[in-house]
């Protein structure tokens, strides 16, 4: 037969070519492969430390806003439901800055059922006496 290459049973023997293209394809995989490398960045970032720098560590100020509009910390009552000035939370907030300074934060805990208006009146007051640290809490 013209043009066969096997032997007259059929058998086509060893063939070198496509042997050469897998080995090919192969090195080209890992040849592409290797060229991706992950480069890692340093990021650089200041992590807070756990001692405190100049002086004793900071007392949160926690103020309970109750369901029922009281305001109230440490089981003193600085505001009923119908004082929205609750000037008596503002002088405690000023005598605070003015014996420890600006460096303790004040923590909200409203109640869950407490209303939105009664927490601005907090909110109103701390930012009237320049209270910079504010949270809130659950």
């Amino acid at each position: 037969m013209a043009g066969s290459v096997g032997s007259e049973d059929g058998d086509m023997g060893f063939q070198i070519a496509p042997m050469v293209d897998v080995v090919f394809v192969l090195m080209l995989f890992f040849m592409a492969s290797a060229g991706v490398q992950i480069v890692e960045k340093e990021l650089s970032m200041n992590l807070p430390s756990g001692a405190q720098s100049g002086g004793p560590p900071s007392t949160p100020f926690i103020i309970d806003v109750s369901a029922d509009g009281v305001v109230s910390a440490n089981d003193q009552v600085f505001g009923v439901k119908g004082d929205k000035t609750l000037q008596a939370l503002r002088d405690k907030f000023k005598s605070n800055i003015e014996q420890f300074g600006d460096k303790d934060p004040v923590v909200v805990r409203p109640a869950s059922e407490a209303t939105h208006e009664r927490i601005m009146d907090v909110l109103n007051a701390a930012a009237a006496e320049k209270v910079s640290k504010l949270t809130f809490s659950g």
